[in-house]
This record gives structure tokens, sequence and C-alpha cells, in this order.
């Protein structure tokens, strides 16, 4: 992560050149969320030549990937706010997309979760610095818009994955119907993995290609040029602060008194001892020890962060419609995520259907339903944002209460042409929320923190929504005996994402009124009076 050469800067604010990067990095998205959705095709291929479970495709699919996306997304947020975005995302797409398909050498759970962790560590880089490249590239007014389109990548990404997975592993076994005739012994399952990783590096040259914007110039706060450390010292001193024994010292360093480093000390026995109970309760010891992990780095950076960047945790940490809001969309992904994979094999047991089928058919609408949704809540929130700062939120709401009697009938429909057309509709309905969410998030925080501030958010979202959600819906899948039951009992968690979306309202406005004001009361050098 050198930088020898001057950023290809651009201080041109909306226009041409701005559509052509929102472009790009909606495509770099739909790659992402490709290589991200494709054990939920694969599903009941893994379970069959892996011997796993619903819950260890839950942990394999969530926790796995999530934990270490988290983790990861906060010092390669850092680095996003001191080092060229283009170049960071770059190196994280060839990061992850090798990994994907290195995926597809896997022979057993082990051998495939730690390629998946890889996925997710790559893909930390992605959204916190498109986040911040985007926010700089489109004025506040087109800003919801201009994220809604770059997310509606995830629901384009999902459905491509979905069709393709599910055609090139049907064709791939219809040539080879046993292993030991294809191949070096590749199953289908395997062979799509290496197709769906491969493309992914040559695009990463296609990103480092793009032009950097200067930050802060949409917001009239241009931020000045960044001379401190290089992004490789900037990355590991965000990741010391996170990496248990590690975080000690750096909170030591940081000059956290005493009192600091026992709470950190406790945190992490509580944490070890809520694992222990946890595996003994309901076994799957890999999924506690990674969220343990996981919730220890989290405790330990935001301690660190209150040291190092006291504006930036008072405008991350200390603002409620901030932490409202993060909780609200968490509990809304809780439900998406869960739901998203376990369609797919859902109409495999229930309904029979091929996987080309599948992945053709939920693949299309999944894509087209979720690129209107997301795009139109985008354009919702932009449209009704003069008549009220809370119109974010309340298509956030909308998209909350909306979708649960649709699922609630996706899944009691004995008409699979109707199931077709509902999963089109929750589709359509369930991604409105995603736009807002970035945008609110945007909003709250200076330039120079966005990418940060976009972490912790996704932060938050991964642990609750991916991390504990498909696993959530997986165990209760081994237990009841009964996919379906799971399911729709996950749906409960909309009704407290609405609970968090109206705490968050009652404060949006003035949070957003006085953010310059607290982040200069916080030690923030260099803003307007």
């Amino acid at each position: 992560m050198s930088n020898p050469e001057p950023p290809r800067e651009s201080t041109e604010v909306g226009g041409p050149y701005a559509n052509y990067v929102l472009f790009a990095l909606v495509l770099l998205y739909v790659t992402n969320f490709i290589d991200r959705q494709i054990p939920s095709i694969l599903a009941e291929e893994l379970k069959r030549d892996l011997g796993i479970t619903d819950a260890d495709l839950g942990f394999l699919y969530g926790t796995a990937f999530a934990i270490f996306y988290a983790v990861f997304g906060i010092p390669l947020g850092k680095v996003a706010d001191t080092w060229e975005r283009r170049k960071l995302i770059a190196v994280g797409l060839f990061f992850w997309s090798f990994m994907t398909a290195a995926s597809g050498l896997a022979r057993n759970f082990v051998q495939l979760a730690v390629p998946r962790i890889g996925v997710g560590i790559g893909e930390a880089s992605a959204s916190p610095a498109a986040f911040s490249m985007l926010s700089d590239y489109f004025s506040p007014a087109r800003r919801t818009t201009a994220l809604a389109i770059y997310s509606s990548g995830i629901y384009i990404g999902a459905g491509i994955g979905l069709f393709l997975g599910g055609w090139i592993t049907e064709t791939w076994n219809g040539w080879y119907p046993t292993r030991a005739e294809a191949p070096f012994g590749f199953s289908g399952w395997q062979v799509t993995y290496f197709v769906i990783g491969v493309p992914g590096l040559l695009q990463a040259l296609w990103i480092r290609s793009l032009r950097e914007p200067v930050r802060g110039l949409s917001d009239g706060l241009v931020v000045a040029p960044y001379t401190g450390p290089r992004p490789l010292r900037v990355f590991w001193e965000e990741l010391r602060a996170l990496l248990p024994g590690f975080s000690l010292l750096a909170l030591r360093d940081a000059g956290a008194p005493a009192r600091l480093r026992v709470a950190n000390v406790a945190a992490g026995g509580a944490i070890v001892a809520a694992g222990v109970l946890l595996t003994a309760w309901l076994g799957n010891p890999a999924q506690w020890i990674a969220l343990g992990i996981g919730l220890y780095c989290a405790v330990s950076w935001i301690q660190g962060l209150a040291l190092r960047d006291a504006p930036t945790f008072a405008l991350t940490f200390r603002t409620p419609s901030l932490v409202y809001s993060c909780l609200g969309f968490s509990f809304i992904a809780f439900t998406g995520y869960s739901i998203a994979f376990f369609t797919a094999p859902y109409f495999v047991r229930y309904h029979g259907i091929s996987l080309t089928e599948i992945g053709a058919v939920l693949g299309l609408t999944s894509a087209v339903g979720g690129f209107i949704g997301v795009t139109l809540g985008g354009v919702m929130a932009d449209r009704f944002l003069e008549r009220t700062r809370r119109a974010r939120l309340y298509v956030a709401i909308f998209t909350a209460a909306a979708p649960v009697p649709f699922v609630i009938w996706l899944l009691t429909t004995d008409n699979v042409m109707l199931a077709y057309g509902i999963n089109f509709v929750v589709s359509l309905v369930g991604g409105m929320w995603i736009g807002p969410g970035a945008s609110t998030i945007q909003d709250l925080v200076l330039p120079r923190m966005r990418a940060v501030a976009s972490a912790s958010y996704l932060l938050i979202i991964t642990f609750i929504g991916l991390a504990l959600g498909p696993y959530t819906v997986g165990r209760l899948s081994v237990a009841l005996d009964d996919l379906r039951t799971a399911m729709i009992l996950a749906m409960a968690m909309n009704a407290v994402a609405v609970f968090f979306l109206v705490l968050a309202a009652r404060t949006l406005p003035e949070d957003e009124r006085t953010r310059v004001e607290r982040a200069r009361a916080a030690g923030e050098p260099g803003l307007p009076s």
C-alpha cells in the first residue's frame, strides 16, 4: 500500500464522470454480492458433499464471513479516510476474488470456512470506501439516490449469483454425474466457485483506474491532503487496537487510565463466559468463538477510538439518532439476510424445484425487484427530504413493516408460481431501506469521518444482521426440524427494527443540525464558526 505517485483527483461534483464512477462501483458491488451469495444456491450440494447442517450453513454464510468482514472493516475504513479509496477497493477486490476461487478447492467444512473468512476480509475494503467516494462525488440533495443505486448491486449480484450458481452446478453435474468422471474429481459447486471468482481479478484493474474525488467538496468542507503515516502503518495501528492482547498495549500507549484497561479485561472475561454458556446450551462452538472474538475486538476498538480520535467517537457513538438508526437497520438486515439465504433451500425442500430453475427464477425476481426497490427507496427519500429531515427514516420504517405479510404468504402458499411472484414483491419492498440507511450515517458525521462511520455502521449491521440472522434461522430449523417455521419466526425482528427507527427519528434533525458544533466541542480543529 505505498503511494509514490500523486492521486488522480477529480474536482467535479455530479456530472458525467460522477455517474461513470457510480456505474463502476455498482458493478463492483454486484461482484461483491455474487461472491457473497453463492453459498445459498449451493446449500444442498454443500450439505451433501461436506456432511454439514443448516446451522453450519448459517455459520458459513453468516458468521464466518461477517465477523471478519466487520472487524477488518474498521482498520480498512480508517485507511479509506486517509488513503486513495480507489486503490484500497482495487486491492480488496483482487483479494476477495482470489479467495472465492480458492473456496472451490475445499474438501471439508474447515477448508471452506477459511477462504470464506478471506472473502469477508477482502470485501471489508469495499463499502466504507465506496460510500465515502460517492458522498464526495454527489451533493447531499442527490446522495441518497446515488448510494441507493450503488446498493442495488446487492440484489443484482445476489440474483446473478443464484442464476449462475444453479446453472453452472447443474450443467457440470450433468456432464459428470459422478466425481470420479470429473476432471480432478471436482463437483459442480467447486467449479462454480472457480468461475465466479476469476473475473474479479481483472475488474480490480478497472477500479484502480478511477479518479479520486476531493474530500468534502460536495459539502463545502474540503479536507486538507493527508500527510500522516502511510496506509500500512495506519492499518496496523487500527488493527492493533482491535486484536486480543495487542489491544491492551494499544490502550496503554494511548494513555488509557488503568480503569479503562480493567474494563477491557472484564469485558473480555464476560464475553468468554457467555461463549462457554452458549456453547454448552446450543452447541456450534465455532459460532460463539467467532462472535466472541468479534465482539471483543469491537469493544477494544471503541475504547481506543475515544482516546485517539475523540471527535469521530463523539459523532459516531454519542449521536443518539446514529446509534438508534444503526440498531434499527441491523434488525431489518437480520431478517433480510436470513430470508435471502434460506429462500433457495426452501424452494428445493418444499417444492422440489431444480437448482437451474430456482437460480433463474429467483435470481431474476430478486435482481429486478431488488434493483427497483433499492433505487425507489433512495429516490423517495431524496424527494421528500425537503419536506422533512426524517424522510429517510420514514422510508426505512415502511420497509421494515411492509414485507412481513408477504414473507409469511410466500412461505405458506403451495402455489409455486404465486410464490415466485411474491418473492419479487419481497425483494422490491425489503430493499428500500438500504440507500436511506447509508446516507443517514453519512450526513450525521463530517466528511473525514465517513469511511470510519460507515465501517461502524456496517459492523453493527454485520454482527446483528449477518452473524446472528442466518445462524439463528439455521439453528431454529435444526431444533424444530422445520425451515419454514424458523423463517417465519425470524420476521418478529422487524418489530424491533421499527422501535429503534422511531427512536432515531425523534432526534435526527437536531443531531444533523449540530454535527459541526458537537465535533468542535469534542476537539475537531479547523471547522467554520
